[in-house]
């Protein structure tokens, strides 16, 4: 094993009982979304159709795995509307794994009492016409016409959004179609040449450089309390960079003391830099040994801007990295998962 991953391995088993940070009470807010722009450039070596027009036939698409061609090309029709809704990548995820539980991606002519299509929405129910909701491209305009009117929907699971939306009998059945209906994304995506960018600053950027660290701890419940953020162990003096254009709004030790390694008895997050992206969207980078920018700096997409650290309520050396919207505030209660927000502006951890 190389001496990069092998010291990465120790971070994360490091990093990873880490005390979680301090739960704060929470209130009910309504995202307000950044202006996503998404394009298609149908790869040209790959053979396969480009994006499908309203009211025109979807081409077939070539089976995948356990998923005829037929149900690819649903699926593709699902992506390719959400693409040109300029719905961020995790709302395709959500519709494409919706639409495996409700139809097994067909475009079912009846189902339960009036229940149509690919997600066997009811004309009872005011989803539309039967020749409507039987046209894959509208019924797919509809569930992400509702998603984007649930609050919150992209700090949620997959299964809450889903059910939101839908407001199923089994309300719980959605996850088990996430990992499969994320390869289907991703695939259909890279075929098409699907991109999007994201108007706070443009492009948006790795918070770390790539192959240098490790993703070591999730957004979410973690020992029975709320963890804020994403951790990605990496080697101390790991440069620390934007993860888009924006202002620096805090640059400070937020800890007692930031002169030296924190502990588990340490509170707060030690170094921390905060950027205000503007259109509601802000991000917090903790933990850090030095910082490079000062308050009021404007900085770009990949700019260092400190260098990971265990200082503050930390085991090891790791970035502790928060995504906010709405923003400003750049507070606890308005962090999101960032790892399906950094998907939807074409970022991978």
């Amino acid at each position: 094993m190389p001496a990069k991953t092998r010291s990465l391995l120790v971070l994360a088993v490091t990093v990873v009982v880490l005390v979680p940070l301090a739960l704060v009470v929470v209130t009910a807010v309504v995202m307000s979304a950044p202006s996503y722009a998404c394009t298609s450039r149908p790869v040209a070596s790959s053979g396969l159709p480009a994006a499908t027009p309203a009211a025109t036939p979807a081409p077939a698409w070539p089976a995948e795995g356990s998923w005829d061609s037929e149900q690819v090309s649903n699926a593709a029709v699902i992506v390719d509307v959400g693409a040109h809704l300029n719905m961020p990548g995790f709302g395709w995820v959500i519709a494409v794994a919706t639409a495996m539980q409700e139809s097994s991606l067909r475009n079912l002519p009846r189902g339960d009492r009036d229940s149509l299509g690919l997600f066997q929405q009811r004309p009872s129910q005011g989803w539309g016409s039967p020749e409507q909701i039987l046209d894959p491209r509208y019924a797919a305009t509809k569930f992400y016409e509702k998603l984007l009117h649930v609050p919150g929907w992209q700090s949620m699971s997959l299964t809450a959004a889903a059910q939101a939306v839908q407001i199923s009998a089994y309300p719980d059945a959605y996850a088990k179609w996430q990992s499969e209906a994320q390869h289907l994304v991703d695939l259909i995506t890279a075929r098409l040449g699907i991109t999007c960018t994201v108007s706070a600053g443009g492009p948006w950027h790795l918070p770390l450089p790539k192959d240098s660290y490790a993703f070591v701890s999730p957004y979410g419940m973690r020992w029975g309390r709320m963890h804020r953020g994403i951790d990605l162990a990496a080697p101390t003096g790991t440069p620390i960079l934007a993860a888009a254009a924006g202002t620096v709004t805090s640059a400070q030790c937020t800890s007692p003391f930031c002169d030296r390694p924190g502990s588990f008895n340490v509170p707060g997050c030690g170094l921390a830099v905060e950027i205000d992206h503007g259109d509601g969207v802000g991000t917090t980078y903790c933990h850090a040994s030095s910082l490079s920018v000062r308050v009021g700096d404007r900085v770009t997409a990949g700019q260092h801007i400190g260098q990971v650290g265990s200082t503050g309520h930390s085991s090891g050396p790791h970035l502790h990295f928060q995504v906010h919207q709405p923003a400003p505030p750049i507070s606890n209660a308005t962090t999101i998962d960032p790892v399906p927000f950094l998907r939807g502006v074409g970022v991978e951890l």
